[in-house]
Order: structure tokens, then C-alpha cells, then sequence
């Protein structure tokens, strides 16, 4: 099969609430949904008797230039502070080459899985050449620019100077990220990364309060953001998830006051908060039902994959919406909202999906109900960007016969 190609028709498609439908296409665009066998027929079909089609997913939180390093580094397990440790070890040597070999094979098998979107933050590195990441980000990003939308944002801390940002957004990065809430000073270093964006007119994506104590930044970055109109999101947020009711409705109230979009990263977290507690061991995940109940626009995503912060992670997005059903306690609806549409929304994507009107950008799994693809998760699946088939996957299973089939 020559990938990619354009197609008219998704023949046969079952939605999410169970209706059997034809998909028409135009372009990048969805026109027309309607009763399966109905649609006319048309030069470029895909059959997909016997698949759920969704909103393809987004990756709203990703790390490609750190993916698929567990193996490399072997560092401790451990929290969030062993894990910055040995990564940044590990940067002093570490070559621009193979930072573009490992992000691009994680971008490509995520895609592979369904993800046409991907968010990567990029560490401004300490020790040597602080552009290294950026350079190979940039030339992966050029280089899969027909298969994925790829944005970049320049992750720095209060150790990187503010030219290293400059720098990085000159390259072309898309988006100012940091991580106040490690910083000796939160607030300071808040208001000097947030100083950067604002003078650059940057959207900001900021790692915010990833931790189960500590400093509680970000009501003062939603206040601190109130009135922009450049796209503003915060991932993990994993302390909101530890405050008192009337504690987190003020918080949650500052949020909507800006239009933060929220982004949990379940898998990553999960991973690396609680460690030092013995018994009852607390979970990292933000407060989603409150954030959810409150109307907070809220996407997830898998963060690390296979690196120092998560020794795990298969790069697909079916695998998040399975723990924010288990660990996260949302409905299956709310899970596969939060991968697809709600990422897209918190990186300010088009709306997507199997509606007319919106942008083609579909992944359709073999199952016969939304339950059954987010509990089995088929590696069965076509994969569509900008209304083009660019990825499918067929698996050949076989089974040894019973007694009772048995020649």
C-alpha cells in the first residue's frame, strides 16, 4: 500500500455512540456523515466495517527529545528529583544526532498509533550547547511536517539564561515553557518566564505545581496571564489534586477566569509522585472531575516515554485514556474526549473529528463499541491526517485449536 493518500469515503464506520455511518470527505475536511451505505459512491474508499472511528488523537505534553532513553542512561528508579539528576548526567555528552534519531522514532510510532498532533517540549540544555534539542526538534519537525503537526515549545529553568529562549524562538519554536514551581523563587521565576512570552507574544505552556506539597503557583499565573490573548495552558497541576474543596474552587475559579487549558499527564505521574510514602500511597493526578464539573477546557497526554521520568509507555493514546477511566475515575466518553478533542483544544487546534465541518483528522480502531477500544485497544487501526491515509496497522493472530476443534 502507497501511504499517504487521499480518500473520499470512510465506508462502514461505527461513532462512538454506536450509529453505523459513511464519512465524506474534502480535502482535509469532513462533509458529510451520514447512514452507512448511503454515501455515493467515490474514487478513494476506505472500508472500515467493523471500526470505531474517532477524533484522531493529540499528545497536548510530550518529551521527544528525551523519549526512548531508559535504555541509554539506565538510571535509577525513583521521583521526579532522581529523574532530573540523571537526565541532566546524561545531557553533558549527549549528541544532537541522536536526540533527532530518537525523537523521530517516537513521533512515527506514535503516529502509528493514532496521534496526528503532537506538543513536544524541548529542554534548553545546562551543559554544553543549550540548542542542541532545538536544532534536532526543528529539522524532525521539518521533516514530518506531512504527517504530523508538530509544535515546540522551549523548556528552560532559572538556570537558563533569557537569550537561550530568545534563541530558541528565533529558531522557530511555537511556545515559552519552564517549570517555576522547581525554581528556589516559584514566583520570580514565574513572572520571568511568563516576561519572556509576553515580550515575544508567545503562547506559554508551563509544567506547573508537579507535586504532592510544596509550592502552589498557579493562581498566581492565572492571575498573572488574566486578559492575554495568546493561547495560555499548564500540564500536570498534580497539587491541585491535594487541596481542601474550598481551596481548589478558588483555584479553579482563577483558571476559568483565564481560559487556562488544563493538561493531565496520568502515566507520568502516576510514576513519579508518592515514592516517599510507605503506606497509602498517594497517586499524581490533578483534581479532573472538578476541573471537568467547573467547565475547564482539559486535554491528557502520556509526558515521558521510556526515559528517566518513565521507564514505561507505549506512545499510544489509548493507553492514557485507559488509566484517566481507571486511576482517574472519568467516564469512557470524558477519557477519549480528553485525548482527542480536548487536547486539541488546549493546544488550540482546529476542531477535529467524524463531524461535518471539521478537519480530517480521524483514527478509526477495530472494535465493536467505544468500550471495547478503550479496553482492548486493537493495534488494528488506520490513521488519517489532513484527510490521508498515512498510517495502518493489520495484526495476523492465531491460536492453537481446543479439543473440541481439534482435527
Amino acid at each position: 500500500m502507497n501511504l499517504p493518500r487521499p480518500l473520499d469515503v470512510l465506508r462502514g464506520a461505527r461513532l462512538a455512540d454506536g450509529s453505523a455511518v459513511d464519512v465524506v470527505l474534502d480535502g482535509d475536511t469532513v462533509a458529510q456523515v451520514v447512514p452507512a451505505g448511503t454515501a455515493s459512491a467515490a474514487a478513494h474508499e476506505l472500508d472500515l466495517t467493523g471500526f470505531v472511528v474517532l477524533t484522531a488523537p493529540a499528545e497536548p505534553h510530550a518529551h521527544l527529545d528525551k523519549a526512548r532513553s531508559w535504555d541509554q542512561i539506565n538510571p535509577p528508579m525513583g521521583d521526579l528529583g532522581l529523574a532530573v539528576e540523571s537526565w541532566v548526567r546524561h545531557t553533558t555528552d549527549m549528541a544532537t544526532e541522536h536526540i533527532v534519531e530518537r525523537a523521530r522514532a517516537q513521533a512515527l510510532d506514535m503516529l502509528q498509533h493514532g496521534t496526528t498532533a503532537i506538543r513536544s517540549h524541548v529542554d534548553l540544555l545546562r551543559t554544553g550547547d543549550p540548542l542542541r534539542g532545538v536544532r534536532a526538534l526543528v529539522e524532525v519537525r521539518d521533516e514530518l511536517a506531512d504527517l504530523i503537526d508538530l509544535q515546540l515549545v522551549a523548556l528552560g529553568s532559572e538556570l537558563i539564561d533569557e537569550s537561550v529562549y530568545e534563541a530558541a524562538l528565533d529558531a522557530g519554536f511555537d511556545l515559552v515553557g519552564g517549570a517555576p514551581h522547581m525554581a528556589i523563587d516559584p514566583l520570580a521565576e514565574l513572572h520571568r518566564v511568563l516576561g519572556i512570552a509576553k515580550r515575544r507574544r508567545a503562547a506559554v505552556d508551563l509544567h506547573t505545581d508537579e507535586s504532592l506539597d510544596g509550592p502552589l503557583t498557579m493562581p498566581e499565573f492565572a492571575r498573572a496571564v488574566r486578559g492575554w490573548t495568546q493561547p495560555v495552558s499548564a500540564g500536570h497541576c498534580v497539587r491541585l489534586g491535594t487541596l481542601a474543596p474550598d481551596e481548589l474552587a478558588e483555584v479553579i475559579d482563577e483558571v476559568l477566569a483565564s481560559d487556562i487549558g488544563i493538561i493531565s499527564l496520568p502515566i507520568t505521574n502516576l510514576y513519579l509522585q508518592g515514592w516517599e510514602h510507605a503506606a497509602s500511597t498517594p497517586r499524581g493526578l490533578t483534581a479532573l472531575r472538578a476541573l471537568l464539573d467547573a467547565g475547564v477546557r482539559v486535554g491528557a497526554g502520556a509526558d515521558n516515554v521510556r526515559d528517566p521520568f518513565n521507564p514505561v509507555g507505549r506512545g499510544d493514546a489509548l493507553e492514557t485514556a485507559s488509566l484517566l477511566v481507571t486511576a482517574g475515575h472519568l467516564t469512557l466518553d470524558e477519557a477519549i474526549h480528553a485525548i482527542g478533542d480536548g487536547a486539541r483544544s488546549v493546544m488550540s487546534l482546529p476542531e477535529a473529528g467524524p463531524r461535518p465541518g471539521a478537519k480530517a483528522e480521524l483514527l478509526a480502531v477495530r472494535g465493536a463499541s467505544l468500550g471495547e477500544v478503550v479496553a482492548s485497544a486493537s493495534p488494528d487501526r488506520h490513521v488519517i491526517h489532513a484527510g490521508r491515509l498515512v498510517a495502518t496497522s493489520r495484526v495476523e493472530r492465531q491460536i492453537a485449536p481446543t479439543k473440541g476443534t481439534a482435527a
